[in-house]
């Protein structure tokens, strides 16, 4: 592989003896990855029914390595079901590393696609609220489909430059991820085409973005807050100098230590001008010639400690009770997940869960605020994609599932009409949930023994 000349002269100087090592590793076949959805299926589960090879990804404890040149786990009905979601085993270490509870305000602030945001949701386990936002509205829709593939409905989506969004948020999260915009380094050997992208806007073209980034994400973390910050690049402009940064900016901010893993490597140590050591070999660098995946740089950092702002007192925008039309009562009614505490919103057709605790929004881009239940037509209500997505097979009581070897599975995924008169034992008509092995897919609606396909277009199977 032809590698700029600048950029192998940095590379001898940062790695020294190791620098033959790292440029053997571009003549080795790159890795993939597969993170398990731990919201669906835990990954003992998950192994005993992967219809292809995996082993685990030793640093990521829902991380599995497939052979990408032999299958195709995107073409697979469990893809469709959301039980796991594809990433380069590099790329999952840093949502891994940034400790979330549930019931946490959690920002991913630069989410698309949405590999890393879709983790933290899971982590959340439904409760408390994730924001993911990307300044890109096209690239925003690709990660909103994500997030409802994975049955995450606590969530706000939105596309907003990341300065926009601090007078909204002020000292509101509890964790904040910043995957942030980088020169790509890590990445060459995955994607040759960022060599060219590199000499196009390199490190120093990107830094000045990060720094802004990442002092405008340090005043909506909430004191004792943690925020991670990750790159996939090597380039000290771009990691350490970064974090330097927000501790001369914000003194209050601490690096903090990381769960480690052998072939993890420190993160490069300097001194700050007043002599005070900034303890930047905390901060992780991981190299392709010493790990199984790709370059990426983490440093998790804390906020200083102060009493957290109550939950209750950050400006929250409180709906009033709706009165709720009785075809949307009647579908509800049959729902077993919890839509209590008032928070079911109608605008125009449309009906929403809304997470906790979110803050007026005039102003903000948003592509979703909660969960979509649906939309009321014509004294009906159609449950929608996202809905299905959010529903283990118990929570409903009218479901079909089939195995994912029959091949209706496939045609449901393509949007075609389902005979089902060897599945369904009773007559009853009306919406059902549509499942593979145990976990839905999507709906339809059943009329006769005949399945008229309700699976969302825009998703399927092509």
């Amino acid at each position: 592989m032809n590698l700029p000349e600048t950029f192998q002269e940095k590379m001898k100087v940062l790695l020294k003896e190791e620098y033959n090592d790292y440029i053997t590793c571009y003549d080795e076949p790159r890795y993939y990855g597969l993170r398990v959805n731990t919201k669906k299926i835990t990954e003992e589960e998950f192994q005993k029914i992967c219809p292809f090879p995996i082993r685990p990804i030793p640093w990521i404890e829902n991380g599995f390595y497939y052979d990408g040149e032999k299958d195709y786990p995107a073409k697979h009905p469990y893809y469709f079901a959301g039980l796991y979601y594809l990433q380069e085993p590099s790329a999952m270490t840093p949502a891994n590393r940034l400790p979330v509870e549930p019931g946490e305000r959690v920002l991913d602030l630069c989410a698309a696609p949405g590999g890393k945001a879709t983790e933290l949701g899971a982590k959340l386990k439904g409760r408390g609220l994730l924001v993911a936002n990307d300044i890109s509205s096209s690239r925003a829709k690709g990660l909103l489909k994500n997030i409802e593939l994975f049955g995450i409905g606590n969530v706000l989506v939105t596309s907003e430059e990341p300065g926009n969004l601090t007078a909204h948020f002020p000292e509101y999260f509890d964790k904040i991820l910043i995957d942030a915009p980088c020169s790509g380094e890590g990445m060459f050997r995955k994607d040759k085409k960022m060599v060219k992208a590199w000499e196009e806007h390199g490190p120093e073209y990107f830094s000045r973005i990060q720094r802004n980034i990442i002092t405008q994400a340090a005043s909506m973390l909430r004191p004792g807050g943690m925020l991670l910050y990750s790159t996939c690049t090597f380039d000290r402009r771009e990691n350490e100098d970064i974090i330097a940064h927000l501790l001369e900016e914000y003194p209050e901010f601490r690096i903090m230590d990381m769960e480690s893993y052998e072939g993890f490597t420190p993160g490069l140590s300097e001194e700050a001008a007043d002599g005070e050591e900034r303890h930047l070999e905390k901060t992780v660098r991981i190299f392709p010639h010493k790990m199984h995946g790709e370059g990426h740089y983490l440093a998790l950092v804390k906020k200083g400690e102060g009493v957290p702002l109550l939950k209750e007192k950050v400006g929250e925008k409180r709906g009033k009770e709706q009165k709720l039309p009785d075809e949307l009562k009647e579908f509800l009614q049959k729902i077993k997940i919890d839509l209590s505490g008032g928070r079911l919103d109608i605008r125009g057709e449309k009906v929403y869960y809304m997470p906790e605790g979110i803050p007026d929004l005039k102003g903000v881009r948003f592509l979703r605020t909660g969960l979509l239940l649906g939309e009321l037509k014509k004294n009906r209500f159609e449950p929608s994609q996202a809905l299905a997505m959010c529903l283990s097979k118990e929570d409903y009581p009218f479901t079909l599932d089939l195995p994912a070897k029959d091949e209706r599975v496939i045609r449901y995924l393509k949007g075609e009409t389902i005979d089902l008169d060897d599945v369904v034992s009773s007559k009853e008509k009306g919406w059902y949930l549509f499942c593979v092995d145990g976990y839905p897919l999507g709906w339809g609606k059943l009329a006769e023994g005949t399945l008229k396909n309700k699976y969302l277009p825009g998703w399927r199977w092509h």
